[in-house]
């Protein structure tokens, strides 16, 4: 027996079917439902690599007494927050609220009458343990509170509503144009003590903060000593540690220990993206570690082994938990990644167990549940005899070796299908490991962030792979993603579906920026399948127009989060301005305006930009910690500069790390001269020679 989420697109809800519990969609009819039956909504939000999500899903979400009095007693909705993060947005907040921290599952109880939340939590277990309530008994006590508390109910909501409504309107606290260099400071002071190694706790990749602090290590700071090296350590904890796959390349999303040795395994592509180009920029700034441009390397095969579908676009996760065998019931975290220290000794050769135990933390207890997370211990390059090594591990895993025909094409890797969902993973025939499950929606947001990092790769390494892997998913967004002058988020095997949200715009701008400063290289022209030249300038400066039009707050400045024809059913309107696993939209376009309208010499784009950071500098005071990309975008507003010159410049200066420089190909220049170096309004003298030229360079991205 199904419920209404059988036929749903979204994997994540599509899990939970074969639940006891009524399940619906996010929708009007279920919205007034719950109204007219004065039933509390419980809205359950989650993500289908989410392992705790998995786990309720198969403990309290599948048992029938929970489902007969959650049925009886509540109108329970299901939403996958990677499909609206508008509505995940919201409640996360209010969740924050009342416990001082968040997660997924995202549980919720809305009143029916005006959806404020009176009530959120995370994972609740089947039966009282962790020092939690068991599920049952919180239903039980939630519904006796709606029917018997009312007074205290809508005391309880009205502070709820009342600091939802203030975080949405942000409040300015005086904090002028004047102070912009003490707040560029304080922003990156905060974001490098944040990437400090952390003696405890989890270890989350935080590229925006990465990006930041990296940014600021161009400025003569008085607390600048150790920047670098904390930058650069971020990279090194990503590309040795045990949140790189080794053997065949991805990062995953964290670490659950303070030493990036053993990971949380989903795989999500967000996050891959952020980090190629965080990696990239690191070696672009002469910090050449073979280990960041093996990361980057194997995670391309990564992507286009796994992640890309044959239409050119990304997938968007692959779950942490797979099975070990077809007849296993449930699957187990991480059993694709880690390997047993039996299994290695009988794989292996002694010498290669050798090499591999010195160069990897492989012991016989193993560091997860007797098994070994490869983490290194060295960084540098891997010798021949070891990548031999791990090529072997490689073909226990999938059942192939790496590449087809190699020699002829190295750009040629093996395709490995995806498990659209538990069934194909036990059903189908593997050569190697039973893989993880890969959710196949394509996110416009997601995929701009690998587009970006691929961009950003292929500038600094000129492999043409990379950029060739951007093109075709940009040019699948650009020909399929607009449906009745529309933009939309999501794509489902060939529908779109969903209207764009401000992430989706601001992330697919800067990709087609950073595109179009790509293909500046060497005069390289681009094609879609057709064989038409794409302009991706023109492509970002008509996005930018729809963006606008639908989401930007003529009132407030900065973007809302949906558009208000699709935002009809929310409490409030939010304009994103927190960094979380991804940057914040406003952060993002923010840059996007300074770049267009250094490209473009348009300054409304900058009269935008002006409106927006007046907008959120009083947030960006008050709580530096929760915004670092705005803060590189303040960065872009106060040390933007664009270089007119030849295609032969731009190829020598492009791949330098020059993080709030445009080019532009100049082919008239003065006789005599270089190029130009322009700042805003003006441009410099034109430079006879490189050397003042790059004077001129550098002192101008530090003029702010």
């Amino acid at each position: 027996m199904t419920n209404r989420l059988e036929s749903a697109k979204s994997l994540y809800l599509r899990k939970h079917a074969e639940n006891p519990i009524d399940w619906w969609y996010w929708c009007d009819e279920a919205l007034s439902t719950a109204k007219s039956q004065d039933k509390p909504i419980f809205l359950s939000i989650g993500y289908s690599s989410c392992h705790w999500c998995t786990v309720m899903e198969g403990e309290a979400f599948s048992d029938r007494a929970i489902a007969q009095y959650l049925n009886a007693n509540f109108l329970p909705i299901k939403v996958d927050r990677e499909e609206r993060p508008d509505i995940d947005s919201i409640y996360m907040q209010s969740l924050q609220m009342m416990t001082g921290s968040g997660g997924w599952p995202l549980n919720v109880f809305l009143s029916p009458d005006d959806l404020v939340p009176f009530y959120a939590g995370t994972y609740f277990p089947i039966e009282p343990r962790y020092g939690r309530a068991g599920f049952l008994q919180v239903l039980e006590a939630l519904r006796n509170y709606y029917d018997t508390e009312k007074e205290d109910l809508q005391k309880r909501k009205g502070v709820i509503l009342e600091a939802l409504l203030e975080g949405a309107i942000l409040q300015t606290d005086g904090t002028t144009e004047a102070q912009d260099r003490e707040l560029l400071i304080q922003g990156w002071e905060t974001s490098t003590r944040i990437i400090n190694p952390n003696p405890q706790g989890n270890s989350f990749p935080m590229i925006p903060y990465g990006e930041m602090a990296l940014r600021g290590t161009r400025f003569n700071f008085d607390s600048q000593s150790d920047a670098k090296e904390v930058c650069q350590q971020r990279g090194l904890n990503l590309a040795l540690g045990g949140i790189f796959d080794h053997v065949a390349g991805g990062f995953h999303r964290y670490t659950v220990d303070p030493t990036w040795t053993v990971p949380h395994f989903e795989k999500m592509l967000y996050d891959n993206g952020q980090i190629v180009e965080y990696l990239a920029n690191l070696w672009s700034t002469g910090f050449r570690e073979a280990a960041f441009e093996r990361g980057i390397e194997l995670t391309v095969e990564w992507l286009q082994r796994e992640m890309t579908a044959s239409e050119g676009y990304f997938y968007a996760s692959q779950d942490a938990d797979s099975f070990l065998t077809s007849q296993e019931s449930e699957p187990e975290e991480g059993a694709f990644y880690v390997w047993n220290y039996n299994e290695l000794e009988n794989l292996l050769t002694p010498d290669e167990l050798r090499e591999l135990q010195q160069q990897f933390t492989v012991t016989v207890n193993g560091n997860f549940e007797n098994s070994n997370v490869l983490q290194r211990r060295n960084s540098g390059k891997l010798s021949e005899t070891l990548e031999k090594t791990l090529e072997k591990l490689f073909v226990v895993r999938y059942g192939a070796i790496k590449d087809v025909n190699s020699d002829v094409n190295p750009d040629v890797i093996v395709t490995f299908p995806p498990a659209r969902n538990n069934q194909e993973a036990k059903t189908r025939n593997w050569q190697g490991r039973i893989p993880a499950v890969t959710d196949t929606k394509m996110i416009v947001a997601w995929n701009s962030l690998m587009i970006s990092g691929l961009a950003r790769a292929y500038i600094v390494f000129r492999k043409p792979i990379y950029l060739e892997l951007a093109t075709k998913a940009a040019n699948f967004i650009l020909k399929h993603q607009f449906l009745n002058g529309r933009f939309h988020r999501l794509n489902y095997a060939g529908e779109a579906t969903v209207f764009a949200q401000s992430e989706d715009y601001a992330f697919f701008l800067k990709a087609l920026l950073d595109l179009h400063q790509a293909t500046l290289l060497t005069g390289i022209v681009t094609e879609n399948r057709e064989g038409e030249k794409i302009d991706w300038l023109e492509n970002a400066i008509s996005l930018q127009n729809e963006f606008d039009k639908y989401l930007w707050s003529v009132e407030l400045g900065g973007y809302f989060n949906a558009a208000s024809d699709g935002s009809q059913d929310l409490i409030v309107r939010e304009r994103s301005y927190q960094d979380n696993a991804t940057p914040s939209a406003n952060g993002i376009a923010i840059a996007n305006l300074v770049r267009l309208s250094l490209i473009t010499d348009n300054l409304h784009y900058l009269d935008l930009a002006t409106k927006a950071l007046k907008a959120f500098r009083g947030i960006m005071n008050q709580s530096p910690q929760a915004c670092p990309s705005m803060f590189s975008a303040l960065d872009w507003y106060k040390n933007s500069t664009l270089i007119r010159t030849s295609t032969t410049q731009i190829n020598t200066l492009i791949s330098e790390y020059l993080p709030s420089v445009m080019f532009a190909e100049m082919s008239n220049l003065p006789d005599g001269t270089v190029g130009l170096v322009c700042q805003g309004l003006k441009c410099l003298p034109a430079p006879d020679n490189l050397e003042k030229l790059l004077q001129q360079l550098q002192q101008s991205q530090i003029r702010g």
